[in-house]
């Protein structure tokens, strides 16, 4: 028996020496480079000098290893957003959650694990505003053997909605912390890095994609902006969606998708329409008063050729314009999270958890905070600035949670995140009183069970401006049980959950002055960022950590970190 156990055990690491050998390496190497936009040229950090930067290819359940080079003059952290890691939360990259930066000049080898995720995700960095320039989409194909649960289109089209503005991106960073206010709007919105003929200087370099009618095409949609929702459409095209956040849908059509910022899907374009020359569209959404933003709107053009010629007829003539909703229609910003639906088929099982351990209340908010240097604020004295639970998140200085967790230091955090916000109020009314707008700031977590089934419900409020957060969750997808406008009511609202068939996602976009319920099941321990991804918001503090404890079997526990995490 001594002699089987172990050459079992030489059998088995020599299952974890072939697989790691195996294992496909990426080089990101981050540094800046030229580009030139709307007449004017300056640098930006790139990935390997391309914006947006490199699409990533893998195989689900595959791993793989990206070196990340910083060759820029900034610090730089790369996230891969939407891929779960499990066990292995040293790889995720938000700044100062889970690993120190990686200065100018260091390497950081990078191991990201996929695991059930199918479909379209992205990376992007995660340290103060690079994300803006430094980010691409990943592309995760179906295991060999597997398909796609819809018909294999004729050709994928990575579509990455992105912005751009004509300023230094550090400075307008700079500006908006140290103003106290709203950043300044982008200058326009791109796709796939152009930003459309719509824009002077911009009508040479405008995306364009070729099509051949009766095919159908997958735009594997990425929304990497900074500040606002998207509405998109393509000219007298409907869009079929099935997918989102690196998971199948039941599909439905759609005459336009809203996209928020982190968020990722999966669309089929039908080449269905007379041979011509089509706009496809984004233009914000936007809802909250008295916040400027950027009014313009983006477009690429769908082409119809006929064998591998564009027809010469319609190519000089100005595409059809698709009628995208008024940037303030919140009834039509609603359109995705209405029809959304988990395959829920024998090949893509979903799990929702029926039997809750752990029920939690989270208000999230605009706020503000006494700032008497603060110019550019529109309350005198104040700066603007946002909370979870009223408790405006404030990121640790030399360390980094993870670590003070792994090697038990303290005075990084404290383990005080109020499951229930401190105090209860009216959260959408009209008018609110001034004194519920200041916030504590505080570096606290939540520390969960492993093994806990927990339903959240995300309650935006009417604070200081009611709008729209996509609230995003590392470490973790979670179901999208329930949602609607005004105060969440617990003894009504539950009985509308659908525990059938949700959505499985890892970004959603709470409505505004309305709430979102979630489930999850802590089956990933470590420490696991939550957060807005609107940049502002975020920046002012609305965010939060779990912790998930071990289990107590040995594949239930967090794997130790790789030798070369960058410190601080």
């Amino acid at each position: 028996m001594k002699i089987l156990t172990s050459l079992g055990i030489l059998l088995f690491l020599n299952v974890i020496l072939v697989t790691c050998q195996a294992m496909r390496h990426h080089k990101f190497v981050v540094r800046d480079a030229s580009f030139t936009k709307l007449c004017s040229t300056k640098n930006i950090l790139t990935v390997n000098g391309e914006f947006p930067g490199p699409t990533l290819y893998v195989t689900k359940g595959e791993s793989i290893i990206v070196d990340v080079y910083n060759r820029a003059n900034y610090n730089i952290t790369i996230h891969w957003h939407g891929v779960n890691q499990p066990r292995y939360p040293w790889s995720d990259g938000p700044e100062f959650i889970t690993q120190c930066p990686i200065q100018p000049g260091a390497m950081f080898s990078q191991k990201v694990i996929f695991s059930e995720e199918e479909g379209t995700l992205w990376w992007h960095a995660h340290s103060d505003w690079s994300r803006a320039t430094v980010h691409g989409a990943i592309v995760i194909q179906p295991k060999p053997g597997h398909t796609y649960p819809f018909p294999k289109p004729h050709k994928e089209v990575p579509i990455v909605l992105g912005e751009w503005w004509k300023e230094d991106i550090v400075q307008v960073f700079n500006n908006f912390e140290t103003g106290g206010g709203d950043p300044l709007a982008s200058d326009a919105y791109t796709i796939n890095g152009q930003p459309g003929d719509l824009y002077n200087c911009s009508n040479n370099e405008t995306f364009k994609v070729n099509v051949e009618h009766g095919k159908t095409y997958l735009l594997r949609m990425v929304h990497g902006g900074m500040q606002d929702l998207l509405f998109f459409a393509i000219a007298k095209h409907q869009l079929t969606v099935v997918g989102s956040d690196g998971s199948y849908v039941k599909p439905f059509k759609v005459e336009y998708i809203t996209i928020s910022p982190g968020q990722t899907m999966d669309v089929l374009l039908e080449a269905n329409q007379p041979l011509d020359r089509y706009y496809m569209a984004a233009k914000v959404y936007s809802s909250a008063t008295n916040v400027s933003f950027d009014t313009t709107t983006t477009t690429a053009i769908v082409q119809y050729k006929k064998g591998k010629h564009i027809i010469p007829s319609f190519s000089s003539r100005t595409p059809y314009m698709p009628s995208l909703p008024s940037s303030n229609d919140t009834n039509a910003s609603i359109n995705m999270i209405s029809q959304m639906r988990s395959l829920a088929d024998e090949a893509h099982p979903i799990e929702v958890p029926l039997n809750i351990s752990t029920n939690l209340f989270y208000t999230v908010s605009v706020n503000s905070l006494p700032c008497s240097t603060c110019e550019a604020s529109h309350i005198p004295g104040n700066r603007l600035a946002a909370s979870v639970n009223n408790i405006s998140f404030q990121l640790p200085s030399g360390n980094n949670i993870l670590n003070a967790y792994y090697h038990h230091l303290q005075g990084v955090y404290t383990q005080d995140f109020p499951d229930v916000p401190p105090e209860l109020f009216d959260f959408t009314a009209s008018d609110l009183p001034t004194f519920l707008r200041t916030p504590s700031v505080d570096t606290e977590v939540k520390v969960l069970e492993y093994g806990s089934t927990v339903e959240l419900v995300l309650q935006g409020t009417n604070l200081l401006a009611g709008t729209e957060h996509p609230m995003h969750f590392h470490g973790h997808s979670f179901y999208v049980v329930g949602w609607g406008f005004g105060n969440f009511d617990k003894d009504k609202d539950p009985l509308t959950y659908n525990l059938v068939d949700p959505p499985y996602q890892n970004t959603i976009a709470i409505p505004k002055n309305g709430w979102v319920t979630i489930r999850f099941k802590t089956q990933n321990p470590g420490v696991w960022f939550m957060h807005c991804h609107l940049e502002r918001h975020v920046s002012w503090g609305m965010a939060m950590t779990f912790i998930v404890k071990d289990g107590k079997n040995p594949e239930e526990q967090m794997l130790p970190p790789p030798p070369d995490m960058p410190h601080c």
